[in-house]
């Protein structure tokens, strides 16, 4: 059904005249007397939303008729900006720092071109922002200081490039250099800082635990649960009632068990196997029936959704259930009755998913495994461990078998596998880091995602193919740009994406990988091509996920620590028990774009922040190492220096002003630099040695200098290839489980 909303976009959008006043649309949609406050009440909201413009003459029309943009500021430190618009087939628009207004790093905002620049040109063209429809910023985290009586703070975030003034009677007893939280109470405009007031003062910024709590504030990261919610949790029994079991399907004589990270607490998924007497294996993957303990609208359910995500930063998880239960009554603990969701797939010696069935269930988990000591016991036969599983041992080595083939179907089919180091921080009981190295993924990591994997396409395909609601994991086809100018790149190393044509199969990716793997320049060509690459996000449409090369995928196996796994299994079993009536189904279809919106925002906020976290204990652990020398890889190339990603996933930069051998040049579609005079050249992948030179905490930057040079490669030897080529184109174990 169209709403008026909708109508009213669609009559602007076929008129052959862009302006109209608010008397000509009330006349065109017969409007009554009655009903003109509820008419003018929807125009108000189209005008929120950006989606109509109103003149200084009092009439309305669509914002690209009138040459406007819609979008979203994306603020520089330097107080300059790009404008992000909400159509992705517009090109970014520049904000000078004197266009920007009252504007601030991530308000929703409408902007005016400046100029008709040709707009096929690789420069984007200049704007000025002219109305905010929506502030990104309530609250600031930043350092409090003083100056001549006068309060002020200084944002963490370097996009928020303007201090807040803090007036005498709103400071709440902050003193200088002491974290805190301020409310914005008056918003910047021409010539005029934001005002605030302070809400929350966190403690000195040198202070221990001060600087992941000004990240959890600065995230909106919630430290506790409302006592409702608390109270509401508190109230589930910790043991399953027998009532809760009749008529689940009894798994609790079958070898079902965990494995899992060490360190785990909400234990989500189980997996039991069997060979069937054609041959085939029996895979079943039992998944905590979180949706028996937290109702639809219920109070749990609203903080869930709400959070959105389970955040796991370096020193802590801001779980999306109380304790109560994402480590109480759903985790699936060992030899203990715990309700589940099982989906157990008939898979055939090729991979295929034959037969399946999908039941609400009761297990047993008869052991708690833990990733290490499994991928020792399958890769080493280690004895003590092959002893002490030796009641599971052949199923572990069924299921190695099987994910080998799981995974060699998935190859053969396109799906990309991106080997990015991750870093683990180890931390003292201070919150101070001790070490950092690269995560290590075992057989046994692998064979478990293995598993997920074809149990979340199972579900996707079964709900699919029931033309039935579901909420779909899904990754679109790549932008055609970004992929060209990935392309032109990669060809520096002698790689090219076969068949660059419209549409790009998966498979051409893949291939670059495989090339790639083992080779200097591997984890770079992997990073870039992930960045070019949409963003996998939630949707109530089946669009298909293109990095898996998947037809039907959608998040089932999580439901502890994702909201759209909760979703789903709610729409699985009002399946099972036939409750999906038209109305039911017409009621769902009408919240689930919503949902799946908040979902897809709240894990971009999650994996910020986790990575704001990471960011922070990297460059702490390298305070005390200025001076050291390291070995590093040129990770990023920008006009103002380069970024160096040492062995131990720390990365910083060596600033061109710091490289005075010579005078050197940005050659973006390079992505290198080159010495006017010696013609030496750092691009993408190579390797290079440094110094620490300088360590800074507040901002996060880790700055090294240069201290030998490999890189004297001649210009026409180095990109004699790619010169011809390019003028003829256009310009933690539970973490692991979440990348899919």
């Amino acid at each position: 059904m169209i709403t008026i909303k909708e109508k009213i976009i669609n009559y602007i959008t076929n008129s052959i005249e862009p302006l109209h006043s608010f008397e000509e649309l009330k006349e065109e949609f017969d409007i009554s007397e009655k009903a003109t406050k509820e008419f003018n009440n929807q125009l108000e909201e189209l005008l929120a939303e950006g989606k109509l413009y109103l003149t200084n003459k009092g009439k309305y029309a669509l914002p690209s008729q009138l040459g406007l943009i819609v979008g979203k500021l994306q603020a520089n430190a330097n107080g300059f900006g790009f404008l992000i618009p909400d159509d992705s087939l517009i090109k970014d628009a520049f904000i000078p720092a004197g266009d920007i207004g009252g504007a601030m790093n991530g308000d929703r905002v409408i902007a005016r071109y400046k100029s008709e620049q040709n707009i096929d040109s690789d420069r984007s063209r200049e704007a000025e922002i002219i109305k905010v429809l929506e502030r990104a910023n309530r609250t600031v985290v930043g350092v409090f200081e003083e100056e001549n009586g006068i309060g002020f703070v200084v944002p963490d975030n370097k996009r928020l490039f303007q201090d807040i003034i803090i007036p005498a009677n709103y400071m709440l007893g902050a003193k200088p250099s002491f974290k805190v939280v301020c409310e914005i109470i008056n918003y910047p405009k021409l010539r005029r800082s934001p005002e605030g007031r302070i809400i929350e003062v966190l403690g000195h910024k040198d202070a221990p635990g001060t600087d992941i709590l000004s990240i959890l504030r600065e995230y909106d990261l919630p430290e506790k649960f409302p006592e409702q919610v608390l109270t509401a949790a508190r109230e589930i029994p910790q043991n399953v009632q027998e009532e809760a079991i009749k008529g689940r399907l009894d798994l609790r004589d079958k070898k079902v068990f965990t494995i899992d990270g060490a360190d785990a607490k909400d234990l989500d998924d189980a997996i039991s196997i069997e060979i069937l007497p054609n041959g085939n294996y029996l895979l079943g993957v039992h998944i905590a029936d979180v949706s028996y303990y937290v109702k639809d609208g219920s109070k749990l359910d609203d903080e869930a959704i709400n959070r959105g995500t389970s955040v796991y930063l370096v020193d802590r998880v801001v779980p999306m259930l109380p304790t109560e239960l994402s480590n109480g009554i759903c985790s699936l603990h060992p030899n203990i009755d715990r309700l589940t969701l099982s989906c157990i797939m008939e898979i055939n010696k090729k991979g295929a998913v034959v037969n399946h069935s999908l039941a609400e269930s009761v297990i047993c988990s008869c052991e708690r495994l833990v990733y290490e000591d499994i991928t020792n016991l399958i890769e080493k036969n280690d004895k003590k461990l092959l002893e002490r599983y030796s009641n599971i041992k052949d199923d572990l080595f069924l299921m190695h078998d099987l994910s080998l083939i799981l995974k060699k179907t998935r190859t053969d089919r396109g799906s990309i596998d991106f080997d990015i180091d991750e870093a683990k921080i180890n931390l003292d009981a201070e919150g101070k880091p001790i070490s950092i190295k690269s995560y290590e993924r075992g057989i046994s990591n692998e064979m478990i995602e293995e598993f997920m994997l074809i149990c979340n396409e199972t579900v996707a395909f079964h709900m699919f193919n029931a033309k039935l609601p579901c909420m779909y994991r899904v990754h679109e086809q790549p932008d055609k740009e970004k992929l060209y100018n990935f392309d032109n790149f990669i060809h520096n190393f002698g790689y090219s994406i076969s068949g660059m044509k419209d549409v790009v199969h998966p498979k051409a990716l893949q291939a670059i990988l495989q090339k790639a793997q083992g080779s200097p320049e591997e984890n770079i060509i992997s990073k870039l091509m992930l960045r070019s690459l949409q963003k996998a996000r939630y949707s109530e449409e089946n669009l298909g996920h293109f990095g898996l090369a998947a037809k039907y995928y959608c998040h089932f196996t999580s439901p502890i620590r994702r909201y759209p796994d909760l979703t789903v299994h709610r729409m699985v079993k009002l399946m099972l028990h036939e409750k999906l009536t038209p109305k039911r189904i017409k009621s769902i279809e009408a919240y689930l774009p919503k949902t799946a919106k908040q979902c897809s925002e709240r894990e971009r906020v999650a994996m910020d922040a986790e990575r704001a976290t990471d960011d922070l204990k990297k460059v702490e652990y390298m305070q005390d190492k200025v001076g050291e020398k390291y070995d590093g890889i040129i990770s990023g190339v920008m006009a103002n220096g380069i970024f160096i990603e040492l062995p131990n996933t720390v990365e910083g930069m060596v600033r061109v002003s710091s490289m005075d051998d010579d005078y050197y040049i940005y050659i973006e579609k390079h992505h290198c630099l080159m010495g006017k005079r010696t013609r030496k050249v750092y691009r993408l992948g190579d390797k290079v040695s440094v110094k620490v030179a300088t360590v800074d905490i507040v901002n996060r930057k880790i700055d090294f200098v240069l201290l030998k040079d490999k890189n004297s490669i001649p210009k026409k030897k180095q990109f004699k290839k790619a010169g011809s080529y390019a003028r003829g184109r256009k310009s933690d174990s539970t973490k692991q489980k979440s990348k899919t």
